[in-house]
């Protein structure tokens, strides 16, 4: 990504003051993402992920996001902890554009996950999934209902070693013909049934979530032509080997 929106002197003073940064000491812009700008802002306070919205966002969507992000956070799930302005609004405004931030988090993306990659992923994935999950009546037929991460591609997965360091941004891996790496998925859902069992109901409901995802993961890629059968192969591959 190159940076879309430059910060001029005045600029970096303005979210300086608004989050109340003693001091700066350097800013750097990150080449990641396509569809904002982002910077890394070293004050006296630490590290921090500075993002200027591109895209139209509207501040009450950034508001609920930020409260999902500090109800995660809170709860020991590994992501970025969101900060307030010092008038305790979610964003702020400079070059125009709205603005957030968020605590900087260690480790990097991973090319390839293996199985304890994708096992430490799926403690994570629970984790979530417990914290946002709607605390409502059902019966045991019902699918529990709640907020997911919604873009769960590895570019917003950081590792330290083996293990899960952040999440940034929230769908099952597929190989590229749309079939599951089986020892990866059954290490995810391993990872994922020691903080949260499934029940029968989501077992059940497995396959038809994840055609849908390898639906939308091939959608908007060249292998779209292809994508019926991309999908079937998808939901057959996932069989009791890998779920029971």
């Amino acid at each position: 990504m190159a940076v879309f929106t430059e910060l001029s002197d005045e600029d970096r003073q303005s979210i300086t003051a608004a989050y109340g940064f003693m001091s700066l000491l350097s800013v750097i812009g990150i080449a990641d993402g396509d569809t904002e700008t982002t910077y890394l802002f070293r004050a006296q306070e630490g590290e921090f992920i500075v993002t200027l919205f591109e895209n139209g966002a509207q501040p009450l969507d950034l508001e609920k996001a930020f409260e999902t992000m500090e109800e995660l956070h809170r709860k020991g799930v590994p992501c970025p902890k969101p900060l307030r302005t010092v008038d305790g609004h979610a964003t702020c405004r400079a070059a125009g554009r709205l603005v957030a931030v968020v605590s900087f988090v260690p480790g990097s993306s991973s090319t390839i996950a293996g199985a304890a990659k994708c096992r430490s992923l799926g403690r994570v994935m629970a984790q979530i999934h417990t914290v946002l999950e709607r605390k409502v009546k059902r019966t045991s037929a019902d699918l529990p209902t709640g907020a997911v991460h919604g873009a769960l591609a590895r570019e917003n997965v950081f590792f330290l070693g083996e293990d899960v360091s952040g999440v940034i941004n929230f769908r099952l891996r597929h190989e590229t013909n749309g079939e599951l790496n089986k020892e990866r998925a059954r290490a995810l859902l391993q990872g994922y049934e020691e903080v949260r069992g499934l029940t029968g109901a989501e077992r059940e409901a497995l396959p038809g979530f994840i055609m849908a995802s390898t639906s939308k993961r091939f959608a908007s890629q060249k292998e779209r032509a292809f994508l019926p059968e991309i999908a079937v192969v998808a939901y057959r591959s996932v069989t009791p080997e890998i779920t029971g």
